[in-house]
């Protein structure tokens, strides 16, 4: 930053000192200060030199990002009608792990061909924090070269899971353009997204993308990764979901080696919890497993999960909703997972685990029937879990506890929000720090035990590791107010180094929950994930010809009482209460001879019932009117509100 002068003010509404850009926290109130750095989108931006200040808020550091000097107020926000590509950033925000978000707009000047400039918060950068020098995250194609085969594959996987969701919404094309394809770590990041001209982009175009990759490929996967860009150019491979199919085959081989090999990774995951009533409620309504004080270290366990509940505030029995949440969905997965790795289908898994929380949430509803508890009597959960199997991670979330992923490279949020605000933004209604102002725009939509499973949609997704890792799960007692964004490297990130271990940072993560928040319970699940990677003597190659419809996973978006039902990786789902059977396949003749036999007998069976029935009556009583059903999205207040943090 060339800007000397330029100062960053304190969020605090009752503060609002100014700062040298360099302090991470008020230096008359302790609040931190966010350091939001946003990218600005448009051709040919002109902006200023670096060092200028724009409308009185925004200080330029480079051609196209620019840093908010008052990240307390909220932006200007975009009309929403007059952006066609605004709503592609909104309805995609499920996967926000990969595509930065709308932060507002930023009006330079009236007369310019291009008068409002849209401005995206978390873009791929990289911040030095010594120099305060930021730089774009390296382009995918530039570090291709240097990535190990498994990360290799893994970029070009969560490429595939992009696919259909972008095409839906008319920006596939951005996964065709280098430029916009950067790489945080493991991580791809699109620096904003292209709308599609016309015709629309096609899996050939992406399998001819991928085919430019082949000279800097690993020398076990370069085989693989030529047949599958065959495959898409010759059209073998005509969805996302056949693709992403071939991609596990891959995953899988690198994952175990191979038959008769050792497999290249070798992981240890470290797990420890800690739940705390806190300073103001007077009985602990959260529950986690494992229980407090018990650590689990794999190996030599065999089993490693980590489940973290917020009962709901306010409701009677939110502690034995928690506790029965806990008690019944950590008995169902370790069912699933008493299998060999070699024997797990990712996406079979990823069913079987929104089917145990359809389990657990009949139990809850059921127990609700039963002791006849209606409206804010019925008791309630949240829940978040992280199931690690190998090299994958797997997070299982319905309600506001989330999931942190924290990697050397930051700090991500892999859940999102069951609440209003999250609801109006993926619906394209609003912009997300527009949404947060709204009244009510933190109360949930949907919990366990609140309803009936056919009308609750779980998110199950799916992550590969190829690096150390920290997963954080935590209810809201210390995710509001942005606590773990504002704590995140000074707490959970000396893990990665070995300067701290988990056992120490769970307990500091409390202390701040309860001296900085304070307002409910807290509790937190922090997991250690270390993975060594050497490559693979091997060569795989792609089975695409055994690639069958029934193993896909259809990543369309689908639409449910309003609701958009999607995620980074599994597209979430509507469970039956009960299994659909199957029937069997009958020969046409028969069925049209079946038809008129039963048509035939029924009309002489209603000749002769007539001709028996009395004369009808003449005032005939009025049928009753059929109760309307609940509609969970419209109970919003499961518990008591909470004055909305400020905005992340």
């Amino acid at each position: 930053m060339e800007n000397d002068a330029a100062t960053l003010y304190c969020p605090n509404e009752y503060c609002q000192a100014a700062n040298p850009l360099t302090h991470k926290f008020c230096q008359r109130c302790s609040t931190p200060l966010p350091k939001r750095y946003l990218w600005a989108v448009g051709d040919n931006l002109s902006l200023g030199s670096p060092g200028e200040i724009l409308a009185d808020r925004y200080l330029v550091i480079g051609q196209s990002i620019i840093f908010d000097l008052k990240p307390g107020l909220l932006p200007q926000i975009p009309e929403l009608d007059n952006f066609q590509k605004i709503k592609a950033y909104l309805k995609l925000i499920p996967y926000r792990l990969h595509i930065p978000q709308i932060y507002g707009v930023l009006t330079v000047n009236k007369e310019q061909l291009q008068p409002e400039i849209l401005l995206l918060e978390k873009p791929p950068l990289l911040v030095d924090g010594i120099s305060s020098q930021v730089h774009l995250c390296s382009e995918l194609t530039t570090v291709w070269g240097e990535a190990s085969s498994i990360r290799q594959i893994n970029w070009l996987w969560q490429l595939a899971h992009l696919w259909q969701p972008l095409l839906t919404e008319g920006v596939a094309s951005s996964l065709l353009d280098p430029n916009l394809l950067r790489v945080e770590g493991a991580l791809v990041r699109l620096l904003e997204l292209h709308l599609d001209s016309e015709p629309a982009p096609t899996l050939s175009q992406l399998g001819e993308f991928w085919r430019s990759l082949l000279k800097d490929a690993k020398p076990a996967i370069a085989e693989f990764i030529k047949q599958i860009s065959d495959a898409l150019i010759q059209g073998k491979i005509n969805s996302s979901e056949q693709l992403i199919t071939v991609l596990d085959q891959g995953l899988a081989q690198l994952g175990t080696g191979g038959t008769g090999r050792t497999s290249p990774a070798q992981t240890t995951i470290k797990i420890v919890t800690q739940t705390n009533t806190g300073p103001s409620r007077q009985r602990n309504e959260d529950a986690c497993y494992p229980p407090t004080g018990v650590i689990v270290s794999k190996p030599p366990q065999q089993n490693a999960l980590a489940i973290v509940c917020d009962g709901i505030g306010g409701h009677e029995g939110g502690n034995i909703a928690s506790t029965l949440a806990i008690e019944t969905i950590q008995q169902q997965v370790i069912e699933l997972t008493s299998v060999p790795y070699e024997n797990i289908d990712p996406l079979l898994l990823l069913n079987d685990l929104e089917q145990a929380v359809a389990l657990v949430n009949d139990k809850i509803s059921q127990r609700n029937d039963t002791e006849h508890r209606q409206g804010r009597q019925r008791m309630g959960t949240t829940l978040v879990m992280a199931l690690p199997i190998a090299h994958e991670m797997y997070i299982t979330h319905i309600g506001d506890s989330r999931a942190y992923w924290i990697t050397r490279q930051g700090c991500y949020q892999v859940t999102l929000d069951d609440d209003v605000a999250s609801r109006e933004v993926r619906l394209g209604y609003a912009v997300y720090r527009e949404a947060l102002q709204h009244s009510g725009s933190g109360s949930l939509v949907q919990a366990l035990g609140m309803s009936k499973s056919a009308s609750l949609h779980p998110t199950a997704q799916r992550f590969i590791l190829d690096e150390d890792a920290v997963f954080l799960l935590t209810s809201d007692g210390l995710s509001d107010f942005d606590r773990v964004e504002e704590y995140w490297e000074t707490e959970i990130l000396p893990i990665l180094s070995g300067e701290t271990n988990i056992e120490n940072v769970a307990q500091r993560l409390i202390e701040i929950a309860n001296t900085k928040n304070g307002h409910d319970n807290v509790t937190i699940a922090l997991l250690h994930y270390q993975v060594q990677y050497s490559e693979p003597d091997l060569t795989l190659n792609a089975d695409i010809g055994t690639i069958s419809s029934s193993k896909t996973v259809d990543l369309t978006p689908k639409i449910t009482n309003g609701t958009v039902l999607e995620n980074s990786y599994q597209q979430t789902q509507v469970i039956p209460e009960t299994k659909p059977t199957r029937t069997s396949q009958l020969p046409l003749q028969l069925l049209v001879l079946l038809g008129i036999l039963l048509a035939s007998g029924s009309l002489g069976y209603w000749i002769k019932i007539q001709r028996q029935l009395p004369p009808p009556i003449a005032n005939p009583v009025n049928p009753s009117v059929n109760p309307q059903p609940t509609n969970l999205e419209n109970q919003q207040d499961f518990s008591p509100p909470v004055s909305q943090p400020p905005a992340p």
